[in-house]
């Protein structure tokens, strides 16, 4: 059911979080009878149907365990999950005494709509970004780039926080990081098993007893590509499941973030700075699909996580009455204009200071730049007894 209301999307969300970690298991289970075909198939030649039936009795024996481990897997990720991403990312929690603006624009935000106050944190990164992670309202944290706060000023900052907000209020959060989970179990099985097959080699074993060499043969081949073909299914499913969640949720967190402020315009000009300037070094994708910007694309922007900016942009003038100033270009920070002006000093010094020690001005040939002198009146003839800058200088 498609979304088109808030209400509905959150319920929307909901219902996508149960499905997915439905899926997840579905997809486990898909991955374990795949790997127990190819194991039969690999022990030994014989008919598909016995090769498939062995399979499904493998998977039997392995369900209780394969359940066991996707359910501590879940539990390892909803409670470590953030320490991950702040281990790759380097997010450090902050409190109000050291980022006062962030956190007071923070608060009031949750303040004026009665929200609970999740954690703050910042990254050393001179992209311009924001995400926000959690599972449940004492996990919920927002991770701003330190370049985003110095070049964003205090109501784009402010919308930022408000999109990143509406993420946490609409459950766009807890889904997006369900969903990277199922993606790393997958990737994680997928991978093992094709390492093993292809780094390994084929190993024809020997071990299949008499008994089932009766069973026919001919079978191995087959039974191996179907294997492939199940793991290579669920691998690509895993990640269509990332991709798949409605791109709509950047629409609404973008007009969730004007009602909380009431400023579409600052929502607008946070977008345009952000535009192209939020790639995050060293982030894994899963991190940038939470971001506010994604500027990673699939090909062809079929696989693309994000809106365009220019569409989520025009959403915001048509439906929000913003106004577009169009692409933006951004000064310097401060910290880059200081170096500037010190490299610039250096050189001066570098060529013997503003003096040289002949007494004349160090400037490589060109004339010094020197104030302009004030004009002083030495009085003329008109001159009368008019003061001069030293007193009274004309003929008595």
């Amino acid at each position: 059911m498609a979304a088109f209301g808030l209400y509905s999307h959150i319920q929307s969300n909901k219902r996508r979080s149960i499905g997915l970690l439905i899926g997840l298991f579905f997809l486990v289970y898909v991955m374990t009878y795949a790997g127990a075909l190819m194991a039969e198939a690999l022990m030994g030649d014989a008919s598909l149907d016995y090769l498939l039936t062995a399979a499904l009795r493998d998977l039997a024996y392995a369900l209780p365990w394969v359940t066991i481990g996707t359910a501590l897997w879940i539990v390892i990720a909803y409670r470590f999950h953030q320490a991950m991403i702040d281990a790759v990312t380097g997010g450090r929690e902050v409190t109000r005494q050291e980022e006062p603006r962030l956190y007071n624009l923070l608060e009031n935000l949750c303040i004026s709509r009665g929200l609970p106050m999740p954690k703050l944190k910042v990254m050393p990164d001179d992209a311009l970004n924001a995400f926000a992670t959690g599972l449940n309202e004492k996990q919920y944290s927002i991770t701003v780039t330190s370049g985003l706060l110095d070049r964003l000023d205090d109501p784009e900052v402010e919308a930022v926080l408000g999109h990143e907000l509406t993420h946490i209020r609409n459950g766009d959060v807890r889904m997006l990081v369900i969903a990277v989970v199922i993606a790393g179990v997958i990737s994680f099985f997928a991978e093992l098993v094709f390492r093993l097959l292809f780094q390994g080699g084929l190993r024809w074993g020997g071990g299949r007893s008499s008994s089932s060499d009766r069973k026919g043969s001919g079978g191995a081949m087959i039974a191996i590509l179907i294997a492939l073909a199940m793991i290579a299914v669920a691998w690509l499913l895993s990640i269509v499941i990332r991709f798949a969640l409605s791109r709509s949720r950047e629409f609404l967190a973008d007009a969730g973030s004007v009602e909380l402020t009431k400023n579409p315009d600052a929502m607008i000009t946070a977008l345009r700075k952000i535009e192209g300037r939020g790639e995050l070094e060293g982030a894994t994708s899963a991190v940038m699909e939470m971001c506010v910007d994604n500027p990673r694309e699939g090909f062809a922007d079929l696989f693309a996580t994000h809106p365009a900016i220019d569409k989520r942009i025009e959403a915001l003038v048509k439906f929000a009455g913003g106004r577009d100033p169009g692409p933006l270009a951004l000064p310097e920070p401060d910290g880059q204009q200081d170096q500037a002006q010190e490299e610039q000093q250096d050189q001066v010094e570098s060529a013997g200071g503003p003096w040289s020690g002949s007494g004349e001005p160090a400037t490589g040939g060109a004339k010094p730049f020197l104030p302009p002198r004030p004009p002083i009146d030495l009085g003329g003839a008109s001159g009368g007894n008019e003061p001069g800058p030293w007193g009274p200088h004309g003929k008595s």
